[in-house]
């Protein structure tokens, strides 16, 4: 997926660290709103091997329209990324038991006034659940979020999928000991652990954990209350009905629901796992998720497969 992009927002986007409780410093940016009081502040969690670069726009835009908004990097990514990235132990779950958790404090002493909302795309939907300290958050986008089970991939492409990120992904990350996503034009390189935890996953998400924290991490997940805005897209060979159900279930205290959108809503012939993120869904994604995110209005109500409260 190419990355490049280039912030056209009118909001200038301030440099960030924060640590984590593990010391590992974080690198992100802040953009403050151009309106004269914040509704609230955004946390945006990138999509796996993405950088969070990829969502300034879209964060931009929000800014424009009443958030205060954070962008960062997960550890081993972009502006997060330690100098050798070989060996350094980093796994998929610290993104969530760690970082999400680091941004969710940081963002704490930056929030103005207002709500504090999450955007989450593909596995940054799933992490909030695992950090100790969401209780704080009033609401939740996710788009596209799951966790890679191969057998949630659609159908049609399953097995060039199966191939290519649970055995052409693994086993480059162990001649590597990273896995080299970038020369592949795949996605940014990510730390091994990561890799692994895509790779060898099973149907149930804490089966990456150690059998004495599994229960705990469930439990974790099922505390998480804040209302969920779940959205899928027809066309999506990650994101689909099965894999968005599967997310959603460990969030069993939360107001869940689903909506399936197809392209023609927007006037496209396709949209895909990453395209809702690009700015020519400004003025129709974009625009929608916004009642959801400022006001806890389903913009979609006819496109709702699943609603649980």
């Amino acid at each position: 997926m190419d990355q490049t992009v280039r912030d056209n927002s009118r909001v200038e986007p301030h440099p960030v660290e924060f640590r984590c409780s593990d010391g590992v410093v974080l690198g992100g940016h802040l953009f403050r709103t151009t309106m004269p009081e914040p509704i609230g502040l955004a946390i945006v969690n990138p999509a796996t091997g993405v950088l969070a670069r990829y969502y300034h726009r879209y964060a931009g835009f929000l800014a424009e329209h009443g958030f205060d908004v954070l962008t960062y990097d997960y550890r081993g990514i972009g502006q997060s990324r330690p100098a050798r990235l070989r060996g350094c132990g980093y796994r998929w779950r610290d993104w969530g038991e760690r970082d999400f958790a680091a941004a969710l404090q940081f963002a704490g002493g930056e929030k103005r006034r207002g709500q504090l909302v999450v955007v989450g795309h593909s596995i940054g939907g799933f992490l909030p659940g695992l950090a100790d300290n969401a209780q704080g958050i009033d609401r939740m986008l996710t788009v596209g979020a799951q966790y890679a089970w191969w057998r949630d991939y659609v159908a049609t492409r399953r097995a060039g999928l199966f191939l290519k990120w649970h055995v052409a992904m693994p086993a480059l990350t162990a001649a590597f000991g990273y896995f080299p996503g970038r020369r592949l034009g795949w996605l940014e390189d990510l730390p091994a652990g990561v890799a692994h935890e895509w790779s060898f996953r099973g149907p149930r998400f804490e089966s990456s954990h150690p059998r004495a924290e599994r229960r705990r991490v469930v439990a974790r997940m099922a505390s998480f209350t804040a209302p969920i805005l779940a959205v899928a897209v027809s066309d999506d060979e990650f994101g689909t009905a099965p894999a968005i159900r599967r997310t959603l279930h460990y969030y069993k205290g939360a107001d869940r629901t689903a909506v399936m959108l197809q392209p023609s809503d927007y006037g496209r012939q396709s949209i895909g796992h990453f395209a809702l993120f690009h700015d020519s869904h400004s003025g129709g994604f974009w625009r929608d998720s916004l009642r959801w995110l400022r006001d806890g209005e389903n913009p979609w109500p006819h496109r709702v497969i699943d609603h649980h409260v």
